[in-house]
C-alpha cells in the first residue's frame, strides 16, 4: 500500500442511529460496493472500510471479526455485472456480509448530498452541513468509477423522491388496493365478453349482408332464403347476447360506483371532521396560551429558585435591558468548548468519539449601574453611522443614488395556509409547493444580503484594539440580523440553480455583496461581502420540517466575518427559527438556542457563548431574550452581552471576578449600547413590513447580471401586485429548472455508459475549496464578479429566467 497523505476528516453518526438504514442498503442488492479508505478521526488517519452503495444511500461499515479478511479482500470495487463468484468466495462474502450488517458506521442519503473530488484519488461526500466521509481509493480509475456512481445514484435517488411525493399528493383518493384489483378483474371479465359479442354480431352481420347480396340474383331461391334464415337468426342470437353483457356491466359498473362512492364520501367526511378537530384543539391551545399570558407572574412576585430563572423582572415598554435585575443573569457554558475544525463544520462525530455535555454555572452581576453615565450608552447606529464617512480616495466623490422608500402596497389575496400545508406535515419546507399568496417579493439570496442591514456595527469593530470588545461588537451584529424576523412572515422565493444577486452599496453604507445559489439538491446559497475595515462571508443551506401547528427551520453551514488590520477572524453558525400558528391565529416568529462564536488566526482561542431563549407564557424573564459571556483564550470572561434579538443589545466589561472557579461571579462595568433596532414605518404592514433597506433590495438596476434576482420575472410580478401571472411564471421557472436537470441527468447517464466522466455543475463565481484552516470544502468567491460587470463579460451566466 502506497504512503497515505491526510487531506481531510470525516465524521460518523451514532452508530446505533444509523444501522437501521445500513441494514436495509447490505441486505440488498448493491448497486456498488468495495474497500475504500476513509479518515477517521480518532485515530487521526485512514481506515480501511467497507462500502456499500444501495437504493440511494452510502453505507460503510468495519468487522471487527474481519479485519485480516479486510486486508486479503480485493481493493477494487466490484460491480453487479462482474464474473460469477466461486463457491468460496460466496461464502466468505456472505460471512462477511453478515458480520457488517451488525457494524454499520454510517451512512449519507444522496438525495441531498454534495459529491466532490479533491484529487486523483480522494473525494469527498458530504450532506450540507451535518455529516461529512472523506474518502481515498486505490487508484483514478476506481475513484471515478465511485464518483460516477454515486453521480448516478443520486440522480436516481431524487427522480424516486420526486415520485414518492407525487405518489403521496394522491393517497388520500386511493381506494384499498385488493377490492379495487377484485373489481378491476370483474369488469375486466365483462368488458371481454362484449368485445367477443362484437366480434361475433360484426361477423354473422357481414354474412347476413352477403346472403341478401346473393338472395338478389334470383337462383336456387330457396336454399338461399334458408341461409338468409339461418344468418338472421345466428345475427340475433348475438345481438342478444350483446345486450345482455352490456346490461351485465352497467349493472356491475353501477352497483361498484355506489360502493365506492358512499366511500369516498365517507372518507371525505373523516378527513374534514379530523380537519376541524385539529383546528379546534389549535384554537384552543391558542386561547390557553393568551389566558397564561395575561396571568403571568408580575414583577412583585417573589424570585424562584431555578437556578435559570433567578431574575424575573420585565422589561419596561422603550426602557434599558440593562435594569438592575435584568442586567445580572446565570448562564450555563460548556466547559470544554471544541475549537472548529473539518469536523466541526460538518456537525458530524468520529468513529468511536462521543461528546462532552459538561457545562459551568456563572453569575453575572452589574456593579454601580445607578451612577452610569449615560453617555456609555450612545448607540452605534446613531444617525452619523448610518451612512459611513468615505476615505480621501475616489470614492470619496462618488454621489450615493437616490433609492426608493418602500414598494408596492401588498394586494389582499385572502387564503388559508392551513388549507394548503395541511397534508405535508413532516416533510422538507423547500419541498411544499407554495404559491406566491404566502412569499414576499424578495428571493432568499437577497434575504440572506439583509444581514447587512446594521453593517456600521461590523465598522465599529473594525475599530476596536482589543479583541475580546470586537467580538462583543461582532456578537451584537449576529444578533441585529434576526432584528426583522419579529414582524415578517412572509416567505422568500427559494432562488433558482445559478441565480445570482448583488448589492452594491459602497456609495453610501460602504460595501458591496455578491451572492449565488451554487446547489440545487440540496439547496445552497455562497455569499461574499466586502467594506474597507471587515469581509464577510457565508454557505448558507437549511433543514425545516412542518410539524403541523408550526414550522422549524434549522441553519446549517457557517458564517465568517475577517478584520484585515488585526488578522482576527470569527465563525459562527445561526440559531433555529420557528413560525408559529400555522393553523390558526396570528404567524409569530421565535428564534432560540445556542450559538458558539469562535476566534481564528489572530484570534484563537477567544469564544463567545450566546443563548436566545425560546418564548415562553411561563416565564418572569424578559421575552426574546438573548444573554451570554466572551471568554479570552483562557477561558476567562471579558465582556458580557445582553438584550433581546428584536430590539437592542447591550455590551459590559468585567470589572472584577470572585466566587469559586466552578462557580465564579462576574462584576460588571457601566453597559453601552452595541445596537439598537431602527423601526420601520408605521405603515410598512401594508408592503410586507418591509424595512428601508428590504425596500432597495429589489429595485432595478442597470448592467447587472442575467441571472440577477431582480430580473426573475414571477418574483417582479408579484411586487407589481400581478399575483394570478406570477404564480403561472413561478411554475414555468421551475418547470425548466427540471428539464435542465433531467438533460443532466441523461448526460451524466449517457457519459457512464460510454465509460467517461461527467462534471458535476459548478458555480460561475464560487468554487469549491478547502476551508483556511481546516480540512472542510466551502465556496469561496473568486473575485471575478466585479470585473465582469465592469466589462459586461455574462458569457459564462447559463438562461434560467
Amino acid at each position: 500500500m502506497s504512503e497515505v497523505v491526510p487531506t481531510g476528516k470525516a465524521g460518523l453518526p451514532a452508530a446505533n442511529a444509523a444501522t437501521a438504514s445500513g441494514t436495509i442498503a447490505a441486505q440488498s442488492e448493491p448497486d456498488m460496493k468495495g474497500w475504500l479508505l476513509k479518515w477517521t478521526n480518532y485515530l487521526k488517519g485512514y481506515q480501511k472500510r467497507w462500502f456499500v452503495l444501495s437504493k440511494g444511500v452510502l453505507s460503510y461499515y468495519r468487522s471487527k471479526g474481519s479485519m485480516m479478511q479486510c486486508i486479503r479482500a480485493p481493493r477494487s470495487p466490484t460491480r453487479l455485472n462482474a464474473p460469477p463468484e466461486t463457491k468460496k468466495d460466496r461464502k466468505k462474502n456472505k460471512k462477511n456480509q453478515a458480520e457488517m450488517t451488525h457494524t454499520c458506521r454510517g451512512t449519507i442519503s444522496l438525495h441531498g448530498a454534495l459529491i466532490h473530488t479533491v484529487d486523483s484519488c480522494t473525494f469527498v461526500i458530504s450532506n450540507g452541513g451535518t455529516q461529512t466521509f472523506h474518502i481515498k481509493a486505490a487508484n483514478e480509475v476506481e475513484r471515478q468509477s465511485w464518483v460516477t456512481a454515486l453521480e448516478l445514484a443520486k440522480a436516481k435517488a431524487i427522480r424516486a423522491m420526486e415520485s414518492d411525493e407525487e405518489e403521496e399528493d394522491t393517497a388520500a383518493n386511493t381506494i384499498p388496493s385488493e377490492e379495487l384489483n377484485l373489481v378491476v378483474r370483474e369488469l375486466t371479465v365483462r368488458l371481454e365478453n362484449l368485445k367477443t359479442c362484437y366480434d361475433l354480431i360484426t361477423k354473422h352481420g357481414a354474412a347476413l349482408q352477403r346472403a341478401l347480396s346473393e338472395l338478389e340474383s334470383g337462383e336456387d331461391l330457396a336454399n338461399k332464403t334458408k341461409i338468409v334464415s339461418e344468418r338472421a337468426t345466428l345475427f340475433r342470437i348475438s345481438s342478444n347476447a350483446m345486450i345482455n353483457a352490456c346490461s351485465d356491466y352497467l349493472q356491475t359498473a353501477q352497483t361498484q360506483g355506489h360502493k365506492w362512492s358512499k366511500m369516498l364520501q365517507h372518507e371525505r367526511d373523516q378527513k374534514l371532521h379530523l380537519e376541524e378537530m385539529v383546528e379546534q384543539l389549535a384554537r384552543q391551545h391558542s386561547h390557553l396560551e393568551q389566558a397564561a399570558h395575561r396571568h403571568r407572574p408580575n414583577a412583585a412576585a417573589s424570585a424562584s429558585d431555578d437556578e435559570d430563572n433567578e431574575f424575573y423582572d420585565a422589561q419596561e415598554e422603550g426602557g434599558s435591558v440593562a435594569s438592575q435585575e435584568d442586567s445580572s443573569f446565570i448562564l450555563k457554558i460548556p466547559v470544554a468548548h471544541h475549537r472548529r475544525n473539518s469536523n466541526d463544520a460538518t456537525g458530524s462525530s468520529s468513529e468511536g468519539e462521543e461528546g462532552n455535555s459538561e457545562t459551568q454555572q456563572v453569575l453575572v452581576v452589574t456593579d454601580n449601574l445607578d451612577n452610569m453615565d449615560m453617555t456609555d450608552r450612545i448607540s452605534v447606529n446613531s444617525s452619523q453611522a448610518l451612512t459611513p464617512t468615505l476615505s480621501n480616495n475616489n470614492q470619496s466623490t462618488k454621489v450615493a443614488r437616490r433609492r426608493r422608500t418602500r414598494v408596492p402596497d401588498k394586494p389582499n389575496y385572502p387564503l388559508n395556509l392551513w388549507s394548503i400545508i395541511k397534508n405535508c406535515i413532516g416533510k422538507d419546507l423547500s419541498k411544499i409547493p407554495m404559491p406566491v399568496n404566502f412569499n414576499e417579493p424578495l428571493s432568499m439570496l437577497q434575504r440572506l444580503t439583509e444581514d447587512f442591514e446594521y453593517s456600521e456595527i461590523l465598522d465599529k469593530a473594525a475599530q476596536c484594539k482589543d479583541t475580546c470588545e470586537q467580538l462583543a461588537y461582532v456578537t451584537a451584529f449576529t444578533v441585529s440580523s434576526y432584528s426583522t424576523t419579529s414582524n415578517r412572515t412572509g416567505k422568500p422565493f427559494n432562488p433558482l440553480l445559478g441565480e445570482t444577486y448583488e448589492c452594491d452599496r459602497t456609495d453610501d453604507l460602504g460595501w458591496r455583496c455578491i451572492n449565488e445559489q451554487v446547489s440545487h439538491h440540496p439547496p445552497m446559497a455562497a455569499q461574499y461581502c466586502e467594506s474597507r475595515g471587515w469581509r464577510c462571508w457565508q454557505e448558507f443551506t437549511m433543514t425545516s420540517k412542518f410539524r403541523g401547528k408550526y414550522i422549524q427551520i434549522v441553519p446549517l453551514g457557517y458564517a465568517h466575518v475577517e478584520f484585515p488590520a488585526t488578522g482576527n477572524k470569527f465563525t459562527w453558525r445561526k440559531v433555529t427559527t420557528t413560525v408559529h400558528n400555522i393553523i390558526v391565529g396570528k404567524l409569530w416568529v421565535d428564534n432560540h438556542g445556542d450559538m458558539e462564536i469562535y476566534g481564528e488566526k489572530s484570534a484563537k482561542g477567544v469564544k463567545c457563548h450566546l443563548k436566545y431563549l425560546p418564548y415562553s407564557y411561563f416565564t418572569r424573564d424578559t421575552q426574546r431574550r438573548v444573554k451570554g459571556v466572551v471568554m479570552d483564550n483562557s477561558n476567562q470572561v471579558k465582556w458580557v452581552i445582553n438584550g433581546t434579538w428584536d430590539s437592542k443589545i447591550e455590551i459590559a466589561p468585567v470589572t472584577s471576578t470572585s466566587g469559586s472557579a466552578e462557580n465564579p461571579v462576574y462584576k460588571t462595568g457601566n453597559y453601552k449600547t452595541a445596537w439598537s433596532r431602527r423601526l420601520p414605518p408605521t405603515d410598512c404592514d401594508k408592503y410586507y413590513n418591509f424595512t428601508l433597506l428590504a425596500c432597495q433590495l429589489n429595485e432595478p438596476e442597470p448592467n447587472v447580471a442575467p441571472t440577477d434576482s431582480r430580473l426573475r420575472p414571477d418574483q417582479r410580478l408579484m411586487e407589481d401586485g400581478k399575483w394570478n401571472e406570477s404564480n403561472g411564471e413561478k411554475l414555468r421557472l421551475e418547470e425548466k429548472q427540471r428539464a435542465r436537470r433531467r438533460e443532466r441527468e441523461a448526460e451524466a447517464e449517457k457519459a457512464a455508459a460510454e465509460g467517461r466522466p461527467y462534471p458535476p455543475y459548478e458555480p460561475i463565481w464560487f468554487s469549491k475549496q478547502q476551508d483556511e484552516g481546516t480540512d472542510s470544502l466551502v465556496h469561496v468567491f473568486k473575485g471575478t464578479y466585479w470585473d465582469a460587470k465592469a466589462k459586461q463579460e455574462w458569457s459564462k451566466c447559463p438562461d434560467i429566467f
